[in-house]
Order: C-alpha cells, then sequence, then structure tokens
C-alpha cells in the first residue's frame, strides 16, 4: 500500500478528510438558499430548483474530469465496461435522490425533512452490512448509529415542524432520496474497485445532470439573474460536489462503508454554523448545538472502536 493509499486508511486520515466533506457540504446550504434567491428561484418552485440542480451537477461532473486528468497527467476516460455502472449511480445518487429530495420538500416541513434525511447515514451502514455483506453489524456500530442520528433530531428538533402526519409525497419522497444516498454508498464502494472512483463520480454527475436540466426544463422550470456572483456562486456550488463526492469515493474504496458514512452526521452541524455565519441563522444555534455535537462525535467514536 502505498504513502497515499495508507494515509486515507488511518483513522487521522479519515476523519480529516470525512470532515473537509462534510464541511463542504454543509456549506451547500447556504450556499444553495443564497443560489435561490439570486436566480429568481420561488420556495414552491420545484421545476426550477431540479433545473438549478442538474446545471450545477453537469459543471461539477466537467471539474471532476478536467482536474482528474490533471493530476492523473492523462485523460480521465472510463473503461467500456464502466459505462454501465456509471449510469447507474447517476441515476441512484444524483437523479433518484436530488429529484425526490426536492419534490418532497414542496410537501413537508424543513424539520422533517432534515431529519429524515439525516437518516440516511444509518441507512447506508444497515445496507452495507445487511445486503452487500461488506462489514458486520456489530451492537457497538448499531448503537452508534442510534447516537449520531439522535445528535441531527436534536440540532434540528422543532416541535411546530414536526406536525402533519406522514404523507407519500412529502415524507416518503424524503425517504425514497435518502435511501438513494444510502444505495449510492455501497455502489461506490462497490464499483470502485473496478473503475476510478473519481472517473466515477465526475462522469455520473454529468450523466445525472443532463437527465436533472432536462426533467427540470421539461417541467417548466427555468433559471433567471445570471450575472458574475451568481455564476461564480454556481462554480462554487459545483466544486462542492466535485471535490467531496470524489474524496468521499477514495474514503469508500478504501475503507468499511461504516467507518466512513458514520461523518455524514457531522453534515447538519456544518450546515447549522455556516447558515449562523453566512445567513445570520440563530435557529438551533445554541445548547442544542453543542448536545447535538456531542451526540455525533459519540456515535463517530463508538462506530470507529468497533474493530479495537
Amino acid at each position: 500500500m502505498n504513502e497515499k493509499t495508507s494515509f486515507v486508511t488511518k483513522p487521522l486520515g479519515i476523519g480529516l478528510l470525512a470532515c473537509l466533506c462534510c464541511l463542504l457540504w454543509g456549506s451547500a446550504t447556504p450556499a444553495i438558499k443564497i443560489g435561490y434567491e439570486w436566480f429568481g428561484i420561488e420556495a414552491d418552485d420545484v421545476a426550477s430548483r431540479i433545473l438549478f440542480a442538474g446545471v450545477r451537477f453537469i459543471i461539477a461532473g466537467v471539474l471532476t474530469v478536467i482536474f482528474g486528468s490533471i493530476i492523473a497527467k492523462k485523460p480521465l476516460i472510463p473503461k467500456k465496461s464502466s459505462w454501465g455502472m456509471i449510469c447507474k449511480l447517476g441515476m441512484v445518487q444524483t437523479v433518484f435522490q436530488y429529484i425526490f429530495f426536492y419534490m418532497g420538500l414542496a410537501y413537508t416541513t424543513g424539520v422533517k425533512s432534515a431529519i429524515i434525511n439525516g437518516s440516511q447515514t444509518f441507512i447506508a451502514i444497515m445496507i452495507a452490512c445487511l445486503i452487500f455483506k461488506y462489514e458486520k453489524l456489530t451492537v457497538k456500530k448499531f448503537l452508534g448509529c442510534l447516537i449520531g442520528f439522535a445528535g441531527v433530531v436534536v440540532v434540528n428538533y422543532n416541535p411546530e415542524g414536526l406536525t402533519g402526519g406522514f404523507s407519500l409525497k412529502g415524507e416518503g419522497a424524503i425517504l425514497v432520496a435518502a435511501i438513494a444516498y444510502a444505495l449510492s454508498s455501497a455502489l461506490v464502494k462497490k464499483y470502485s474497485q473496478k473503475e476510478n472512483p473519481v472517473a466515477l463520480s465526475g462522469y455520473q454527475f454529468v450523466f445525472g445532470g443532463i437527465i436533472m436540466a432536462i426533467c427540470g426544463a421539461f417541467m417548466g422550470g427555468k433559471l433567471t439573474g445570471w450575472a458574475f456572483d451568481s455564476i461564480l456562486l454556481l462554480i462554487y456550488l459545483a466544486l462542492i460536489s466535485s471535490v467531496a463526492y470524489s474524496v468521499w469515493g477514495i474514503l469508500l474504496k478504501h475503507n468499511p462503508v461504516g467507518k466512513v458514512a458514520v461523518y455524514s452526521f457531522t453534515n447538519p452541524i456544518f450546515s447549522v454554523l455556516l447558515s449562523f455565519v453566512f445567513l445570520k441563522e440563530t435557529s438551533s444555534f445554541g445548547w442544542e448545538l453543542l448536545i447535538a455535537l456531542g451526540l455525533v462525535c459519540t456515535g463517530i467514536f463508538m462506530v470507529n472502536r468497533v474493530n479495537k
């Protein structure tokens, strides 16, 4: 194992790189909200949101392939046998996850969406252990997932946002999105053994982004407010996906899914912190955040101590 591979399998390397990915994903929340405002996308305009995401992912895919080619010092072109994997991953990780998330978000509260979406880490570990048999499901790992998920609930808890029951087109769609993300983690683990994980990320983004852009445009979506600032923001959002998913794919290739996926519980923590900094949102910014951070860290510690 070379030095680079060794670093991504060490606890410190996994923790630093996984937290970098989650920090980037957490920064996407305030950036997307600003993007909706700058591109004239209303809260209930699902079609334009899907179109916006599609354009973002197309750019992300192109940037990933360019950067990957520069690093590899040769064009990053997948093998012929990899195109089927790329299309499947693009449909699950990009199309299904985001289309169902945006559609569900229109029919439920943000609090419910955040909590249900937070279950994706727990589901990812269950799928890796029970379906793909990548690793064993132990009591400590199970409890670690529950404690980490409790942190997600705490940081998003709002009694007013938890009313209204359960509907298939609302909460059900968000749950499908969470399952799609969880399944994509297992697929990345499997496919990256046969193909460069950076190539997988780049080309699946382009494929999935094109599908989403077509769907959004067909549904009547539109983007206005094109300007220098809004274009830079869109490029930043593309870079978030490009860097985070590529690094995440490398981590999944060389480590058990559970040891990597559990860090996803930090996403809402970073999201709350960065929303406070850039949007001045003060909800959940207090003792709830400290409690949630403690629970998430405990969950991460328990999952990563399983084999000790």
